[in-house]
């Protein structure tokens, strides 16, 4: 029986039919069913079926048309089970009667239809192939109507009309033995070409052909808007508003009956597939109000008295109220702006205007995201990853252009904060974040890179206030900074920064901890936040004004049992509007110098396109691209088609630059996991290799690499064959900014002059042989008025729990380490005793239960 199935095929591709006879053998036999099946799998530590496992599978009973076995089989094809091995399981288990439902039937259907996006006016085709042992016919059907003369395995409609969408499934028969395939849907858009734009496109790709279009309602009118894209599978739709999801909205056509004042704003759609997602247009939506004009006394207003007032008539009219007599007279549209001007005076009989705030507006919204983990020189940290990840998903629903990058060099990092600030212009709302080691000396924060010597300075690391001030040469409408780092005091490092920043009202600045404290992420096997984002994340998405935004995350950082007393957020600002990260984008000047930049900068995060690679073998692979950071790209390959004669096909992907962080042993693996692909496992296509091409920025040359396919022939016993193809897919995602060249004269480094800054030494990153007054003494520190001017520039919030923190510079595999600089024995009594450290364990959901054992790991030094 095995030598008639493919022992290597995966059991969550086995046919619904064969899955369906299965289940029910299993479920019904009591000695030897699914749970004696589950215990023998168990046994076998490749798939990892727990006892857990098991008992959820088990309450499947529960459910209406449950089946234990159908929980258990998916959970075994999620971990990697073959055909193979469930053969050689059900013959140890004993069961025949489920072994034959596994032999192969008279009838297989190998190729299934796909649902599909196209424009009206293009060709439809739409295929379903299956293999017998006797000749195969095949019958499409429309919905429940037989599509006239389908009689072939490819249906084909050219051109398709609208009429022509709908639901479509084909009936295969060959011999007495009869099967459907699964429905496939068709969309066909109508879309107006005659602009001359064309939409052709790659076989399948997801294109945005149809976009939102700017809308003006009055209340109570029902809003209507609408976008479309083509691609195979049918594109997945959600809409948002004002970068906020809107629940529900998940159709091509968003309608919204009788819509209110708050209802206003800009709407676009996230429109996704498998393996790519990307934006339509925004389009504004204007809601005209009735302004309602209240009289404080019981007087009469005719409709003379209000054009009293100013102004002729108009057909655009307002409805005004009379409260106490219910007098109802109209105002003309364009009398609203002279009745805010002329009736500015409050008294018993005087008129006010019940106004909403103003809606303030971004120009743009740019938002730079650095996680440091992997340190040559320092302990290493998990967090930083997950944050970045989560933060990046976050500030893109809020209409954010994100770049996310891990593992930066210094070189890496100020080249990317220069590409950032070329972003930022008037009115742009500008975001940084940065997650990784770093200290704070005098007030100044400093980010450390992956490749900061030990110990570090001022030199070998990036000063954020030095950022700020070329931020504020750019008249941004609001300047962000949230650093997830330790702020405790470097003892190496006694420079005192000279910057001078200017005062103005739209800086927010939102520390993980407070001064001369440590930032904690959470112990775990698995990958957690660290603390400040655990509760970030959960507010990011509120409209409200950022200071507020940050103040609820304090709030609830100070009810974290966990940290309480150790870690508590810091939030210094300037800013005087209602400015939130929600604020809808209202671009500026088309024709300004930094509209040419953001299109380059949007060049490079564009994926590059899946391709279908032909061999001459006879088999087709697709070659396919997806993001996992702005500098992480994930490479799968996937067998489209192969020779009936082929018993064995796989492609695999070789040959990169040595410029790249490429594992040897992680590429071409079986699952997403198995290649250090985490975050992106549930949404990549499955019954593929994958392989994962870390650090992009230091691509030096355009990406290339061989796709090597390998295959063996039943005529040829075991021998592979191999075919070779060689890829050139040029500078995938960061790689095209370049940022590993030598930093620019006009970097963010020339903005902190310091006595060791590499604009006073001929060296980069300086060694104690270039600062031999390092340990002559400590510099005076500076005015903090001057520095800092609390009272002119920066109100500071401060949510302080008591929050202190030892250092440390031992590192434990299993637990998490603080985002710190290094302690080293100082005059100030700083130990680096390794039995001293201040080390978090994980914090589970259930609080209650560990709080004891994780305080009590929290061993703090004395200061």
């Amino acid at each position: 029986m095995s030598e008639s199935l493919d022992r290597s095929a995966k059991i969550n591709i086995l046919t619904e039919a064969v899955v369906r006879r299965l289940c029910e053998t299993l479920d019904k036999s009591t000695d030897k069913g699914w749970r004696k099946l589950g215990e023998i799998v168990a046994n076998d530590r490749r798939f990892k079926v727990s006892s857990d496992d098991l008992e959820m599978c088990s309450l499947k009973v529960l459910q209406l048309e449950g089946s234990p076995s159908r929980m258990l089989l998916r959970l075994m094809g999620e971990r990697g089970c073959t055909t193979g091995h469930l053969i050689d399981y059900l013959q140890t288990l004993g069961n025949c009667d489920a072994l034959q439902c596994l032999k192969p039937s008279a009838l297989q259907i190998v190729v299934q239809p796909q649902s599909v996006a196209l424009l009206s006016g293009h060709k439809l085709h739409l295929s379903c192939h299956a293999v017998g042992k006797f000749p195969v016919q095949y019958q499409w059907f429309k919905t429940k109507e037989e599509v006239p003369n389908s009689f072939s395995p490819d249906l084909v409609i050219n051109p398709v009309h609208l009429k022509d969408a709908g639901f479509y499934i084909c009936r295969v028969n060959c011999g007495e033995s009869c099967e459907f395939s699964q429905w496939a849907q068709v969309d066909v858009l109508n879309v107006d070409t005659s602009c001359g734009l064309s939409y052709h496109t790659v076989e399948g790709q997801l294109k945005v052909v149809l976009h939102p279009e700017f809308q003006r309602l009055n209340i109570g009118d029902n809003l209507q808007l609408q976008c479309g894209a083509v691609g195979r599978p049918i594109p997945r739709y959600q809409w948002y508003r004002n970068g906020v999801l809107i629940p529900k909205a998940t159709k091509r056509k968003l309608v919204i009956p009788h819509v209110m004042q708050d209802q206003h704003g800009r709407y676009r759609c996230e429109i996704s597939s498998s393996t790519e997602r990307m934006w339509t247009n925004e389009a504004d939506v204007v809601i005209d109000a009735r302004i309602s004009i209240q009289i404080s006394g019981a007087m009469e207003c005719t409709e003379d008295d209000v054009y009293a007032i100013g102004g002729g008539k108009n057909n655009n009219i307002y409805q005004v109220f009379t409260p106490k007599l219910f007098n109802h007279v109209f105002l003309p549209q364009h009398l609203v702006s002279s009745i805010v001007t002329d009736i500015a005076i409050l008294g018993p009989n005087d008129f006010f205007l019940n106004s909403v705030p103003e809606q303030l507006y971004a120009t743009d919204k740019v938002a730079l995201l650095i996680g440091n983990l992997s340190y040559q020189n320092h302990p290493q940290l998990k967090a930083p990853m997950v944050d970045v990840y989560d933060l990046s998903n976050l500030l893109q629903q809020l209409n954010f252009q994100v770049v996310s990058l891990l593992d930066l060099t210094e070189s890496e990092m100020r080249n990317a904060v220069d590409e950032f600030l070329l972003l930022l212009h008037k009115g742009v709302y500008g975001l940084l974040y940065y997650a990784g080691h770093g200290y704070e000396n005098y007030g100044n924060s400093f980010m450390v890179p992956v490749d900061a010597p030990n110990p570090y300075h001022s030199a070998n690391c990036l000063c954020v206030q030095s950022i700020l001030k070329l931020m504020q040469e750019k008249e941004t409408g609001l300047n962000v900074f949230l650093l997830d780092m330790c702020r405790k005091r470097n003892i190496h490092d006694d420079s005192t920064p000279n910057i001078i920043l200017r005062v103005t009202a739209n800086i927010v600045f939102g520390y993980a901890t407070c001064q001369d404290a440590e930032a904690f992420e959470l112990s775990s096997s698995g990958f957690t936040n660290g603390v400040f984002v655990k509760f970030l994340k959960k507010r990011l998405l509120d409209d409200e004004k950022i200071t507020v935004v940050l103040d609820r995350v304090a709030e609830d950082m100070g009810q974290f049992d966990a940290t309480r007393g150790k870690q508590a957020l810091e939030i210094r600002s300037s800013l005087s509007e209602r400015r939130a990260l929600s604020d809808p984008i209202l671009p500026g000047d088309s024709a300004d110098p930094a509209h040419t930049q953001r299109r380059q900068w949007a060049k490079a995060h564009q994926l590059p396109e899946s391709m279908c690679l032909s061999f001459d073998c006879g088999a087709q692979i697709k070659l396919g691209f997806a993001a996992e950071f702005s500098n992480v790209l994930v490479i799968y390959t996937h067998i489209i088609k192969k020779p009936e004669d082929m018993s064995f096909c796989q492609a695999q992907v070789t040959d990169f630059s040595h410029d790249l962080d490429v594992d040897p042993k992680e590429m071409n693996r079986e699952t997403p996991e198995e290649t250090g692909i985490y975050f992106l496992s549930s949404s990549l296509p499955q019954h593929c290799l994958y392989t994962r091409v870390s650090a992009l920025q230091k691509l030096r040359e355009e990406l290339v690499f061989t796709v090597c396919l390998q295959g063996t022939f039943t005529s040829m016993a075991d021998d592979p064959v191999h075919w070779m193809k060689h890829i050139n897919i040029g500078k995938p995602l960061i790689a095209r900014l370049d940022l590993h060249r030598d930093i620019r004269r006009n970097s963010c480094m020339q903005t902190c002059l310091m006595p060791h800054s590499p604009c006073h030494s001929p060296c980069h990153s300086p060694g104690p042989e270039h600062c031999p007054y390092l340990h002559q003494g400590l510099h005076q520190p500076q005015d903090y008025s001057r520095l800092l001017p609390q009272q002119q520039y920066l109100d500071v919030y401060e949510h302080v729990q008591g929050a202190t923190g030892g250092c440390g510079d031992s590192y434990y595999d299993n637990l998490s380490q603080p985002r710190y600089e290094h302690a080293y024995n100082s005059p100030g009594g700083l130990s680096s005793s390794p039995s001293r450290v201040s080390i978090p364990i994980e914090a589970p959901e259930d609080i209650n239960e560990l709080q004891t054992v994780f305080i009590n790991s929290l061993q703090l030094q004395q200061q």
